[in-house]
């Protein structure tokens, strides 16, 4: 191809291929990007083998993933919002139960769980610092629309991730792939404990960190120190 049929969008695409690999390194055998902040970010998604590739769906807590997310199916309840059986402070638990837990236990982190080592889900604190100490670049690579995320943070600025527009899963449908993306935080929403804490993105706003019911089925981008 000759220069003139090269798209601004390929250039783009290959700009962020070169950036993504800047300062790279692996623990326990995945790979991640240090963008100067105050943990490593993995380079793609738990289930995913290259950076645009949305891996597997989890609800939250859970630690495989399924054909119907719902309160049906979800595995720390009796079936509703409203008989959580495990991470609660009481106002949703089953029969009054309460534990007193907002952040997932190792064993209930699925990033920990699958990838091992010192891998885990993101705090809400470093999704809003990635979010908020990075710029945010809407791109595609290879095809896959998303972000590119590239530190702010002085001695990194040469170096970025890519985050894919995911969408989700709500009962036994996937939606609005190619036009948002989200990523589990490790914690519930205090006193709404039905909700749990995620970083999203849609392309007429950018990225934002909310919280959603959490039997629902969205992507994990992991941490490690």
């Amino acid at each position: 191809m000759n220069k003139a049929g090269i798209s601004l969008l390929s250039i783009l695409s290959f700009a962020l291929l070169i950036s993504s690999c800047k300062e790279q390194s692996s623990h326990n055998g995945h790979e991640y990007v240090d963008l100067g902040l105050s943990v490593k970010w993995a380079i793609c998604n738990v289930g995913a083998q290259t950076p645009e590739d949305y891996g597997d769906y989890y609800a939250w807590g859970e630690t495989e993933p399924k054909d119907f997310y719902f309160w049906d199916t979800y595995k720390y309840c009796d079936g509703t919002y409203n008989s959580l059986t495990k991470y609660t402070d009481g106002a949703y638990g089953k029969d009054g139960f309460s534990d007193n837990k907002s952040v997932l236990d190792p064993e209930d982190d699925v990033a920990h769980v699958k990838w091992g080592g010192n891998w885990r889900i993101p705090t809400k604190d470093e999704l809003e610092e990635l979010r908020t100490k990075c710029t945010w670049t809407s791109t595609t690579l290879n095809g896959v629309k998303g972000y590119s995320v590239t530190s702010n943070v002085d001695g990194y600025t040469d170096r970025s991730i890519f985050m894919p527009a995911t969408g989700m899963r709500i009962r036994q449908w996937t939606l609005n792939t190619d036009t948002i993306g989200r990523f589990w935080g490790n914690s519930i929403v205090t006193g709404d404990d039905y909700d749990a804490v995620y970083l999203d993105f849609d392309f007429s706003r950018g990225p934002g960190r909310f919280s959603i019911i959490r039997c629902l089925g969205q992507c994990v981008r992991p941490v490690c120190p």
